[in-house]
């Protein structure tokens, strides 16, 4: 099937003109005004809009490529103009614009060469995200679920960060995923040939804590019977992660302060200076900026470890995740278990979206396997559910999801739809306000609504 192409020109000489010179190779639609156009663009998709700069009624070809733009699939945009200039060329390529074209001196030939090299490139740019995202998915993201504008915020910053040396914050409420992505940052970094070591800082004394990062020397405390190496060797070459870092005593926040520093320390005990490269990636369900204004934590440290700051949103703020997150948990414990579960029913799908979920991810995780291990048949039903859910579901979110999703039995395509449907209807038909209700961008909106043959309501 040939590209769609749409020719926007008032005058029909050029319209009819350009339409038998390209529509051996492309579906040709035309309009002579920028209200036309909007129309077709909003009822079809199109891969190259050509349009003149000065159209009728004070629009301008430039406003109509910005409105194309915004399109969940934008066409590839290319401006004509009888008043060429370079100064507009610029300003046109500035706001938008693929390509530019003065009329005078368009050449047919041309004109299709820079459609297709144009067409080409896109290609190659899918491509190259197609392929961004299988090694995203093979290489620390597979783990990480969530296509809510407040996740792929957060993605997009984990993709930034991985490949420098940088030490990273991450703070979050606890069960919301920190850990995932630390293991993310590591994965996508030029480190991950070598060992990600995991210290759980709140679980350990001072003293244990000290000799667990930096080691110890044979005879440094009571039971040291012989030297051994800390996390911080452990990890070199590769990563440190240090979960609830908020928990360390102000001696360790010393010592960590050098290292981070000096890339340098001595075992407890010991009096040789030793060096290890490691990055630091550490995590804390606290405020540190907080901690720090109380005199609970050193602001020099803070700085230190805060270089890029990421925090993990919780899932109340995530919401449209939720029925992926379930089915994904579904679908784990159902192989762990040996369970012939394939689905939620409809009322406890409901109960799962409505409840607040203040122990995030990691709550939501346990009711799935509490769900899938008490089911006697292949529906997840509300019955199963933990009580919790089942009783504050029915209250939780109660203005956001007033009407019930129907049917037995739901897939994720179909409760995500209903709930872009009812989402909608609470908004009027505002896009936007849907959108930022619902937890994700106008942009992923409007790919959805395309996806599921909504862009009519």
């Amino acid at each position: 099937m040939n590209p769609n192409l749409l020719i926007v020109d008032d005058e029909k000489p050029t319209r009819d003109g350009l339409r038998a010179a390209l529509e051996d190779r492309y579906e040709v639609y035309v309009a002579e005004d920028a209200v036309s156009a909007a129309g077709l663009l909003e009822a079809e998709s199109f891969e190259v809009l050509l349009t003149d700069f000065r159209l009728p009624n004070n629009e301008d070809g430039m406003k109509l490529i910005a409105r194309a733009k915004s399109l969940a699939k934008p066409p590839i945009c290319i401006l004509m103009t009888a008043y060429g200039s370079e100064e507009l060329a610029v300003e046109a390529l500035k706001q938008g614009a693929d390509d530019y074209l003065a009329k005078g001196r368009m050449q047919i030939d041309e004109l299709e060469t820079r459609i297709a090299r144009a067409l080409k490139l896109r290609t190659l740019e899918s491509e190259n995200k197609t392929l961004k995202q299988q090694l995203d998915k093979k290489f620390g993201l597979e783990n990480i679920i969530g296509d809510s504008e407040p996740m792929q915020k957060v993605m997009d910053i984990v993709r930034q960060v991985a490949p420098s040396r940088a030490t990273v914050l991450i703070q979050g409420e606890s069960g919301t995923g920190k850990e995932l992505l630390a293991k993310a940052i590591h994965q996508l970094s030029p480190r991950s040939a070598k060992p990600m070591v995991t210290v759980h800082c709140a679980a350990l004394s001072p003293t244990l804590l000290e000799s667990e990062l930096f080691g110890h020397e044979k005879g440094a405390f009571t039971g040291a019977h012989e030297r051994r190496v800390g996390r911080f060797e452990q990890a070199e070459g590769g990563t440190l992660f240090l979960d609830e870092i908020g928990e360390i005593d102000e001696t360790t926040q010393v010592k960590l302060l050098r290292f981070l520093g000096e890339r340098t320390f001595e075992r407890v005990g010991g009096s040789k200076t030793l060096s290890a490269d490691v990055r630091v990636v550490a995590a804390t369900n606290k405020n540190l900026k907080e901690l720090v204004d109380g005199s609970e934590f050193r602001e020099d440290l803070y700085f230190r470890l805060s270089v890029v700051e990421l925090w993990a949103p919780p899932l109340r703020e995530r919401a449209s995740d939720i029925p992926m997150l379930a089915l994904s948990f579904l679908r784990e414990f159902a192989e762990e278990n040996v369970k012939p579960v394939s689905d939620f029913t409809a009322d406890a799908l409901e109960a799962i979206v409505r409840y607040a979920w203040p122990g995030n991810v990691r709550e939501l995780r346990t009711a799935v396997e509490h769900a899938v291990v008490l089911a006697k048949g292949d529906m997840i039903e509300l019955a199963g559910l933990p009580q919790s859910v089942q009783s504050r579901g029915v209250i939780q979110h109660e203005k956001q999801l007033a009407q019930p999703v129907t049917g037995r039995g739901v897939t994720l395509e179909e409760a995500e739809k209903q709930l872009i449907i009812r989402t909608l209807k609470e908004c009027r038909g505002n896009r936007t306000s849907a959108a930022r209700k619902i937890g994700i961008s106008r942009r992923t909106l409007h790919r959805k609504l395309n996806r599921y043959g909504l862009d009519g309501i």
